[in-house]
């Protein structure tokens, strides 16, 4: 097969399979891939460095080995989203404090997807520091949707998810906290895994005990995912929160689909508002499964100490990270991003401590909620795909930098509870911009989850064959 269209428009999983066959070779991977971005990338703006000639070594020395030792993906290429290093490739985080940065060493994650065969050609963009629910920063500009240009395609792994739903990638490394991977999932109509801590490594050398942030896969199709997940997971002496891969792969859960048994749906986790193009599409998707005999019913955890465990938590994680850098760099941050440094700095001894044992108490709630059901199934986002010009949602109205993110308080309250979740595309709204849902499974229940979801998933029906951008 050589022409490059056809493997753009195939999965992740067909493209490893073909690499195993060898029927192609990474480099021609890699020459589809090339050819695409140049035809695409610049209308949406997803993958603003690339290292073409690092990832044809890379391949080359691959392509050396027999095929069983090129690892997991065989030497599908992978982009990484600008947070985390790759040594020799320029890394800025989004930041005008790192606009020049050069890379010296590669970052956990990338390195664990580099042994298991995947090739690194491009740094996805993402929003300062990952700061916030929009992919925009003063070092590349903004990344605009693909299904209408006009719009956001979510934050902060944006790039990543608007470089698969327009074929610039079959798998793609991204990141979340605060919906970071589930929101531009859901914009851009793509499929992630935001997993339980310890199941993906993480990359935070100063925090390697935080469980907030978690790295994690993003693809077209749950198969993807689960593909991904395999390749990212698994024991790590270099991580502070480490567990083995279960001794079945990810992949073999998702091409075995189980029914949910006992599924809970909620339009808004009893902690938001909800626009109601969202709820309109969320509740025809819930029909959809209805329809095809899943039962289910009404709830959720209880989530009324999941603002306080995550915005307080949060804040400090951004004063330890960048505290330091504050009083000399305060010009060249988002003002975002200042005010989350000073509010962690601000933080006293009791806020922290009643933070803490909020999140204890939000989790017994989710573990105990989740003994009785499978399944919890939400909405990704509240809000339809937002005018990319805006710096947040109703910043241009005056709404202050307090109150940026309160939109993504469906996704980050899951964050919160530390509870996995699948994001499924379920839908578009009248004005045609996807929707997805939150899958969420019990804590550390990802095997489990990835069969629900593919059964979901194909009850759904959601093409997930890559577009061109649309004006």
């Amino acid at each position: 097969m050589t022409n490059q269209r056809e493997l753009i428009d195939l999965s992740a999983c067909r493209m490893v399979e073909l690499l195993d066959a060898g029927t192609i070779s990474a480099a021609d991977a890699l020459d589809a891939l090339e050819s695409r971005i140049a035809e695409v990338d610049p209308l949406v703006n997803a993958l603003p460095t690339l290292c073409f000639e690092r990832a044809r070594d890379a391949a080359r020395r691959l392509q050396d080995l027999p095929v069983d030792e090129r690892g997991l993906l065989r030497g599908l290429p992978v982009p990484i989203k600008d947070l985390t290093q790759v040594a020799g490739v320029r890394t800025t985080s989004g930041s005008l404090l790192f606009e020049d940065h050069v890379s010296e060493t590669t970052g956990l994650p990338a390195r664990v997807l580099e042994r298991n065969g995947a090739v690194v050609y491009a740094k996805s963009n993402t929003p300062e520091f990952g700061t916030g629910g929009h992919t925009r920063n003063k070092v590349f500009g903004i990344t605009r949707n693909p299904r209408d240009r006009s719009r956001s395609a979510g934050g902060s792994s944006g790039g990543a998810a608007a470089a698969l739903a327009t074929g610039m990638a079959w798998i793609a490394h991204g990141s979340d906290m605060a919906g970071s991977l589930r929101t531009p999932a859901s914009f851009c109509g793509v499929a992630s895994l935001r997993p339980s801590p310890g199941l993906i490594a993480g990359d935070q050398p100063r925090l390697p005990f935080q469980v907030l942030g978690q790295e994690g896969p993003m693809a077209r199709n749950v198969e993807d995912v689960a593909l991904m997940t395999d390749a990212m997971s698994g024991l790590s002496f270099e991580a502070g929160l480490t567990k083995p891969a279960p001794e079945s792969s990810f992949l073999d859960a998702a091409r075995t689909p189980k029914r949910p048994p006992r599924i809970a749906v909620s339009t808004d986790l009893g902690v938001t508002e909800v626009a109601a193009e969202v709820r309109d599409t969320f509740n025809a998707a819930m029909e959809t499964l209805a329809g095809a005999g899943l039962a289910l019913e009404d709830g959720h955890p209880d989530f009324s100490d999941a603002v306080e465990a995550f915005t307080v938590q949060r804040a400090l994680i951004y004063a330890v990270k960048l505290g330091d850098a504050l009083a000399d760099a305060r010009g060249l941050f988002n003002p975002e991003v200042v005010w989350n440094i000073e509010k962690g700095l601000d933080a006293d001894g009791p806020s922290i401590r009643s933070a803490i044992a909020a999140q204890g108490r939000l989790f017994q709630k989710a573990v105990q909620f989740m003994q009785e059901y499978d399944l919890l199934i939400c909405p990704a986002t509240v809000m339809q795909p937002f005018p990319a010009d805006e710096t947040y949602p109703g910043s241009s109205a005056g709404t202050p930098v307090s109150d940026y993110f309160d939109w993504l308080k469906i996704v980050y309250v899951v964050s919160a509870a530390t509870l996995p979740v699948v994001t499924v595309p379920c839908g578009f709204t009248e004005g045609g911009l996807p929707l997805a849902i939150q899958l969420i499974g019990r804590p550390h229940g990802e095997h489990e989850l990835f069969r629900f979801a593919r059964y979901i998933e194909d009850i759904l029906g959601w093409d997930a064959a890559p577009i061109d951008p649309v004006e």
